[in-house]
């Protein structure tokens, strides 16, 4: 792990290096031919080596200050200084060279790509992690993706089983919409049919034939069954209750509201006191009572 922490540290200074060398190289060749001119080429050869090692110096005060987590201005100024000082001597050699001036001007930035190298490595070394970190940090954007996916696995999972559901309860109530449309179809038109011929001429003569008219002008005619909820029956062995009793008790069912009650109000409060009586005898005097009432 070490050895493989220290190959990636080598492979991202190399650049700076060798940058760094072939800057020195150039800056050391040019000073001993320009400089070789005017003197003697030995001392020529000192000013190069004193010119390069200025800057490697700083540059290694800046590593060695860099290594224990620290900086200063000065030190970085210094090197700078001499990193525009070589590339100064490049380009001055570059401008009175004859016929070569495009070469050397190109060469020229060599200096300040060298520090600029050196620059971008100490930020690289500023934000580098340890092996175990960045495996730390792998495992956790691992973790994070692998939460991410269940979570959007359950979430599609219980879209579609909500989908499921709601489709099931839509056709559940569609079909239960059906029945009762079908059922309410059927329900009216047999009470249609009960309405029609309860209101025909021909139901009363045959309602006359068949049972003692109490006037000769008599029109027997049946009531329709009435719908609503069931009521519980009373015990058969109730007593039974004559005309009088049943008009006495509906009249006082009738005298305990205003407005009166309507008939099926009436029946559900006669049987919850617990009386009984036939549904035929008890319309009759609810309709006794009511009508002598609008009478009166």
């Amino acid at each position: 792990m070490r050895w493989t922490a220290r190959m990636k540290k080598a492979l991202t200074v190399a650049p700076a290096v060798a940058m760094t060398v072939v800057s020195m190289v150039l800056t050391l060749g040019v000073v001993v031919m320009w400089l070789g001119q005017a003197m003697p080429w030995p001392v020529a050869l000192v000013v190069g080596l004193g010119l390069d090692g200025g800057w490697l110096a700083t540059l290694a005060y800046e590593r060695r200050l860099a290594a224990q987590g620290d900086h200063s201005r000065a030190v970085t100024a210094v090197g700078w200084c001499f990193g525009l000082m070589a590339t100064g001597v490049l380009v001055t050699h570059a401008l009175t060279a004859a016929g070569s001036v495009g070469a050397w001007l190109a060469v020229s930035w060599l200096p300040v790509a060298a520090k600029a190298l050196w620059l971008v490595h100490g930020l690289w070394e500023r934000t580098a992690l340890t092996p175990d970190a960045l495996a730390a940090i792998a495992e956790i954007q691992q973790e994070a993706r692998d939460g991410a996916a269940v979570a959007r696995a359950r979430l599609r999972a219980e879209a579609t089983t909500e989908e499921t559901r709601l489709t099931a309860v839509t056709q559940a109530g569609a079909r239960v919409a059906r029945v009762q449309a079908q059922t309410a179809a059927t329900l009216s038109q047999a009470w249609s049919t009960l309405e029609k011929t309860r209101a025909g001429e021909d139901t009363a003569h045959a309602l006359t034939c068949v049972t003692a008219p109490v006037t000769p002008a008599s029109r027997p005619r049946w009531e329709l069954p009435v719908w609503g909820p069931v009521e519980p029956v009373a015990a058969l062995d109730a007593p039974q209750l004559d005309d009088t009793d049943l008009d006495r008790i509906v009249a006082h069912i009738l005298s305990a509201q205003t407005p009166p009650p309507s008939y099926r109000e009436l029946a559900a409060r006669f049987r919850s006191a617990g009386h009984t009586a036939a549904e035929v005898r008890l319309r009759s005097s609810w309709k006794r009572l009511t009508a002598a009432s609008t009478t009166g």
